[in-house]
Order: C-alpha cells, then sequence, then structure tokens
C-alpha cells in the first residue's frame, strides 16, 4: 500500500472490507477527505476519574471501577462541566497489519472546550490505535467550560488512517513551500510549521474571546442558536497584548493563514511548554485543500484554543504558539475540504464554535 494518510475512497474501501464497521452503519455525512467522524452511542457513564485500559485489559472489564452511575442519551442527556464521561461509540475497528489510526476532536468540539479523547481496548495512550487493533471504541468526554446536552449519533470526534510514516520532515517542508506557499508570509519551519498568534485586529480592538464562567446549557445540536455574550467575554487590546488568566479559557486566531495542499493533510499539535504557562491544548486535524484555491490565494487562518496554566501569562503579538505537522496523503481525495461538503471554517477569522451567533 502506498504511504500515507488514508483519503476518502481508501476509507470507503475499508469500511466495504469491514475493517471500519458500525451500528447503525456509518453514513456518507460521516466521511471526510482524511478522516471519519465517529459518532456517540446511546449510554454514558458519569467516571470519577479520566483512566486507560492498560495492557492486557478491555475497557469493559476496567469500567466498573470508576463507573458512578449511567445515563441513558436517548432522549438527550446533560454532560455537566467539570465531570468525567465514558461513552461507547457506534463505530468499531478491526485493523489491518501496517494501518494505524488518530483520532482527535472535532473542530467545534475543541472550540467549545469539550475534552474529547478516543480510548481503546488494551490501550496505553490517549487516541493512538496500532496496526491490527480489533475491537470497540469509546470516547472520553470532559466538558471544561460548558455543560453540553448530547444525543446518540452526535459526532464530537474524529479517526484517521494512516499507512506508514507519512510525515514530512523540515527539508521536504520547506520543498513543498517553495512549489506552494503554506503560509502568507515567511515560512517558519521548525519540526513543523509554526504559528503565532494574532493580538493586532485588521479592524477595531477585538483579537479572542474569553469562556465566561458561568453560563447555561449548550444543545450541540443548535446552530448558530446561542447569543455569544451570554457564553463569551470579548477580549480587546490596542497593544498586541493580553495578560491570561490562569484556569481561563480563551478563543484567538492564528496571525498566518495557511494552506494544506490537496495532496497533504496536517496535524496541529501544540508548541513547546517552556515558551509559557499555557498551552494552546486541542490538537486538530487539518484536511487536503484547507485554504487552497480561495480567493486571493493567502489560505485561512487556525482558530487557537488557548487555556492557561498555575501564573498569569502576558501573550504578546506574532508569539509562536504552536506548529502544523504536515503528511502526505496516500492519494489525492475524492472530495477536498469546502467543496461540496459542510465545511463550517474554511476562509475563516477569527470565529466561535457553529453554535453561536455572532454579532
Amino acid at each position: 500500500m502506498t504511504i500515507g494518510v488514508l483519503p476518502d475512497t481508501m476509507l470507503r474501501e475499508m469500511i466495504a472490507r469491514g475493517e471500519i464497521s458500525a451500528d447503525p452503519a456509518i453514513t456518507p455525512e460521516q466521511i471526510q477527505p482524511a478522516s471519519i467522524d465517529l459518532r456517540l452511542g446511546t449510554v454514558a457513564y458519569r467516571v470519577r476519574a479520566s483512566f486507560l485500559a492498560g495492557k492486557g485489559a478491555r475497557v469493559a472489564s476496567r469500567l466498573p471501577e470508576f463507573e458512578m452511575h449511567r445515563m441513558d442519551l436517548s432522549g438527550g442527556a446533560v454532560l455537566e462541566k467539570g465531570c468525567v464521561y465514558l461513552v461507547p461509540l457506534m463505530e468499531s475497528l478491526a485493523l489491518p497489519e501496517g494501518i494505524t489510526a488518530v483520532a482527535n476532536a472535532k473542530s467545534s468540539t475543541g472550540r467549545l472546550d469539550l475534552l474529547t479523547r478516543l480510548i481503546t481496548d488494551e490501550g496505553v495512550e490517549f487516541d493512538r490505535i496500532p496496526e491490527g487493533y480489533q475491537g470497540p471504541l469509546y470516547a472520553e468526554i470532559c466538558p471544561r467550560s460548558f455543560s453540553v446536552l448530547v444525543r446518540p449519533g452526535m459526532r464530537l470526534n474524529q479517526i484517521r488512517f494512516r499507512a506508514g510514516q507519512a510525515t514530512l520532515s523540515d527539508a521536504e517542508l520547506k520543498i513543498l513551500h517553495q512549489q506552494e506557499p503554506l503560509v502568507d508570509g515567511e515560512a517558519v519551519i521548525d519540526h513543523g510549521l509554526g504559528f503565532s498568534v494574532d493580538l493586532r485586529a485588521r479592524e477595531g480592538d477585538l483579537v479572542g474571546y474569553r469562556a465566561k464562567p458561568h453560563t447555561g446549557v449548550i444543545d450541540l445540536d443548535r446552530i448558530a442558536h446561542y447569543h455569544a455574550p451570554e457564553f463569551w467575554e470579548e477580549v480587546r487590546t490596542r497593544e498586541g497584548r493580553i495578560i491570561l488568566d490562569p484556569g481561563a479559557f480563551y478563543i484567538l486566531v492564528s496571525r498566518e493563514a495557511v494552506t494544506i495542499p490537496p495532496d497533504h493533510a496536517a496535524e496541529m499539535a501544540p508548541y513547546l511548554a517552556m515558551v509559557g504557562e499555557f498551552r494552546v491544548h486541542y490538537a486538530g486535524f487539518f484536511d487536503p485543500g484547507f485554504g487552497h484555491g480561495l480567493a486571493g490565494g493567502h489560505g485561512s487562518r487556525g482558530v487557537l484554543e488557548v487555556r492557561c496554566h498555575e501564573a498569569p501569562f502576558a501573550l504578546e503579538h506574532g508569539q509562536v504558539v504552536g506548529r502544523l505537522v504536515y503528511e502526505r496523503m496516500a492519494q489525492e481525495p475524492a472530495q477536498l475540504y469546502g467543496t461540496g461538503i459542510a465545511s463550517n471554517y474554511q476562509g475563516q477569522g477569527l470565529k466561535l464554535a457553529k453554535q453561536f451567533m455572532m454579532g
């Protein structure tokens, strides 16, 4: 098999072979250019702590050690802020040799500060699935800023499949940038493509949003429904600097506009912790075609989900806060991001999750 991230066409072939299966069956809407959306099942277990199954153990056998109570999701149920839940997913895997998988929260999930991680039987790390894995999938969900209403079939995380080692080296990334500019400016390439925070608004002084501590419940199915000021405080500055408060969650935006060529995919990775008392703490998938072919050819800016740690921290305009790790596709997908599919964030700037009304 060709080395690289598997595109939509190959994912459909894996489904046909039973290597990716689900009950009920996977729908066409779940299949993205380089990943598959995973769906919540019908029950959620409130657990007293996050856990991994560990070598030789199944999640179901470890669950009684941690379960506090279980909730039927069929009619909708609230996952409360600050609590940890385990939800069996509708999908399961029977991976062939040579194929590994990695999971990640979907964009809107991260923008709601909704920590969502994949765990598996015999798993020793979150979101990583080794070749040959056969078994069920579970989502660990911990709402950090807002309580949320969920139902079966909701898609909070996604899974990407790889054949072999597909990551580009810095030398290869520099060549790719020469062939097709990956950012609208100087490329900072060091273990991936570095990106920085934009704290100088193009117009006015609005540079971000900070989650309010005491809000109502968010029904994840309600799109453009919630009045943003009820859940978010605006972060404004004309100085190119903001002070991050410990424990607070912020939505900011990258200074750079990014392009993902059609024959590549990318993943957002946190920057080194030594740069400050914060992290861009949700990694994220960038699909082939993100920011590609837009009017003007300048790409799309990346939204940054930032949480401050132990001490207040002065974040400066242009400070490098993360990096994009680029990978080859095994082949170009049939459908690119933003072309004929529900791509909510193509051509984006500073933008909250799709559940909120802006303005």
